[in-house]
């Protein structure tokens, strides 16, 4: 019998605007093909979501399609006063809440996390 990785997620830890705001980017996401269909990729998300809340994370963040995302809660409205280095499709800029407000003040461009950045 042979162990098979289904699935993985990675989230990248991003800081936004002259303020430097913390968020997570999430991506990439994967399913082995022999397991799609299962719901596997929406556990992944579903579950990591909640484990980054519960570190304390308060906003996320991705690239993809919105008629996928919302069912996890992400919308390009909260996205919409927040830039991504080039070249990006900014229809595909996603953002999610962990904390209601967390992108009320939020703007600017999406960096890498420079571990200076200020806690909410």
């Amino acid at each position: 019998e042979f162990d098979v990785l289904a699935g993985c997620i990675r989230y990248w830890p991003v800081e936004i605007g002259e303020k430097r705001d913390p968020a997570l980017l999430l991506g990439p996401i994967a399913v082995h093909p022999t397991r799609q269909g299962e719901g596997l990729g929406a556990l992944l998300i579903i579950e990591t979501l909640e484990i980054a809340s519960e570190l304390g994370w308060n906003r996320v963040l991705l690239i993809g399609d919105e008629s996928y995302y919302r069912r996890f809660g992400f919308t390009r409205s909260h996205a919409s006063r927040l830039e991504f280095p080039r070249p990006y499709n900014p229809d595909r800029l996603l953002a999610r809440e962990l904390v209601p407000g967390s992108f009320e003040f939020c703007s600017g461009m999406v960096r890498p996390w420079s571990n200076q950045s200020t806690a909410d």
